[in-house]
């Protein structure tokens, strides 16, 4: 649950920028702060309320940024220090808050406080991190293995002890049982909120403590002589190297730091599980987690609909909801693979961020997912991303299709920056742009835009009771909040949806014409073969002789305006309505 007192969370959506990828402005192909701190007003126009970057710290670049070297500095490829302090400064005037990236499961094998524990196994250096004698066999003590390919597990020849690495080799895991880790980072966290960040997203948070056992993690499948690392990795049960039950004390401790600083906290969990993903966030462990697994899921509607509102019923105001992030492919290319047109794929994911706006949490975008973006064209002899490049894994679980420059105008480089960019893959298209967008009123960056704004202005649709209200297949979802109702159609037929009593005006729709008032059934008409897919409905109810802010007041009554009487509304797969009226 968000605390009372943050009131700035209160109906917020977030947007995560790939910091090395949003703009150059040192002409060295390499995103930076004041690049950032130049494109706020785009994000203060779309209406967006949080920032979330991805890490600014200097690192050797293992893993672009996760292996820290030092968490109280600036990677001078992005700036400096100064540079933070007037990001903070230009987004508070623009009514933005900051999140910064911090990287607690793991630090950079160059961090000093590593190099120190290889040197001297007798240092207290060495206890901040995980080091275990070799198995029965003479290797590693166990059976855990690295996302990344490979143990989990490296030996450090000179002391005849393996430690602990759940990425890369370069990423030596703490050891969160010491407390000497636990002091560095409330200093850390004190440093950065110091300076005006008002929140972290935390990496890996799911993953800080192993049990104290270090026993084997049991196998579930046997993946396939083809299978990526990430494949291998999921192939067992991880019940001792994940998710241990005492992470959350470690999260109450950094809650109360943040709370001293009206500042939020927000987990990157990988738990599946509902239930013990709820135990994330709460008045004794953090304001927020996100909720990784849609963002993995291709077009599954039936699975789409049973995991968001699954979770939304047990947790309704402290989650997280994203479509993708850095680590998948773009959601528009994951939603129309088989040969669909790519308004397909980007119709689907307006609809289901649609219905993310009703789940309660703050939502978050990823940037360019605003604009439609399509995973990107890589040169396999390109890539970046260790994934790929310490794997044969032909692209597929590589993630550099989704972190490449943003497209802001035309201009060679799409604008991104005077030089070929640090991952290179042909410019985007003039339709696909910014600039090319924002002067298009029929671009799906509108649609976006005005879902923000009927959500700012709906906050049933976040604050008020949540109800999960019968729908007529598994693949179509129904909310009720107060007095907006959410209409998920997410199948390929026709669906008749029983509306609660009262009268009903539509006053957002993500794909498709606006139905009229609505009384006892709206019928929801996807049209797949028209290839306007995914249908969400948004139906907000309210009193038309309600007393309404001016702004609110003039979104309701522009809307009101353009509903045709007795038209039925066609609301094709992929498609979101909002509708008010007399209850």
């Amino acid at each position: 649950m968000v605390r009372e007192k943050k009131a700035w969370l209160h109906g917020a959506v977030g947007y995560e920028i790939y910091t090395r990828s949003f703009q150059d402005t040192t002409g060295n192909g390499f995103g930076d702060l004041a690049g950032i701190t130049q494109r706020l007003d785009h994000l203060a126009w779309l209406g967006v309320d949080i920032v979330w970057l991805t890490p600014i710290y200097p690192s050797p670049d293992h893993d672009h940024g996760y292996d820290v070297a030092d968490y109280l500095s600036v990677r001078p490829d992005h700036g400096d220090i100064d540079d933070v302090r007037a990001l903070v400064e230009r987004a508070h005037e623009l009514g933005l808050k900051v999140l910064l990236d911090i990287v607690p499961n793991h630090s950079s094998s160059e961090h000093e406080w590593f190099k120190t524990a290889l040197a001297d196994p007798s240092s207290p250096e060495r206890e901040m991190y995980l080091w275990k004698d070799p198995g029965p066999d003479g290797g590693p003590p166990n059976n855990w293995l690295s996302h990344f390919g490979g143990p989990a597990w490296t030996l450090d020849e000179a002391s005849g002890q393996y430690y602990c690495h759940l990425f890369l080799p370069e990423q030596p895991d703490f050891n969160w049982r010491n407390e000497a880790v636990l002091e560095a980072f409330d200093d850390i966290y004190r440093f950065w909120f110091d300076i005006g960040i008002d929140g972290f997203r935390i990496d890996v948070a799911h993953a800080l403590l192993k049990h104290p056992s270090f026993a084997d993690n049991p196998r579930n499948s046997i993946p396939g002589p083809d299978a990526g690392p990430l494949e291998r990795f999921f192939a067992f049960d991880h019940l001792y190297d994940m998710d241990q039950d005492e992470n959350v004390e470690i999260f109450s401790r950094w809650q109360h730091i943040a709370d001293e600083y009206n500042a939020t906290l927000l987990a990157e969990s990988g738990v599946d599980d509902h239930e013990r993903l709820a135990r994330y966030v709460g008045p004794d462990a953090l304001d927020l987690s996100f909720f990784l697994k849609p963002g993995w899921m291709d077009w599954e509607p039936e699975k789409i609909i049973k995991e968001h509102l699954g979770l939304a019923e047990i947790e309704p105001h402290g989650i997280s909801w994203i479509v993708c992030n850095h680590d998948q492919p773009r959601v528009a290319s994951r939603y129309s693979k088989g040969g669909l047109p790519l308004e397909v794929g980007q119709m689907r994911a307006l609809a289901v961020t649609t219905l993310h706006m009703a789940l309660g949490g703050v939502p978050f975008i990823y940037y360019g997912e605003e604009l439609g973006l399509a995973s990107a064209d890589i040169d396999p002899a390109g890539r970046e991303d260790p994934i790929a490049t310490r794997n044969d894994t032909e692209g597929g679980e590589a993630r550099d299709v989704a972190r490449t420059p943003m497209p802001w105008d035309s201009s060679p480089q799409n604008g991104f920056s005077s030089t070929t960019p640090w991952i290179h893959s042909p410019d985007r298209s003039v339709a696909e742009t910014v600039a090319a967008q924002r002067d298009d009123p029929d671009a799906i960056v509108h649609r976006y835009r005005e879902l923000l704004q009927v959500r700012k202005n709906n906050p049933d649709l976040y604050e008020a009771l949540f109800e999960r209200l019968a729908a007529p297949s598994s693949d179509v979802g129904v909310v009720q909040r107060g007095s907006t109702l959410t209409i998920a159609n997410l199948s390929d037929a026709r669906q008749s949806v029983e509306l609660p009593e009262g009268t009903w005006r539509c006053i957002y729709v993500s794909n498709g014409p606006k139905p009229h008032d609505a009384t006892t059934n709206l019928h929801v008409e996807p049209d797949c073969r028209s290839h306007k897919p995914g249908q969400m409905m948004f139906i907000c109810a309210q009193s038309i002789d309600a007393v309404f802010d001016v702004k609110q007041r003039a979104v309701i009554e522009h809307l009101a305006r353009v509903v045709t009487p007795g038209h039925v509304g066609h609301a094709p797969l992929g498609e979101s309505a909002y509708v008010t009226g007399h209850q």
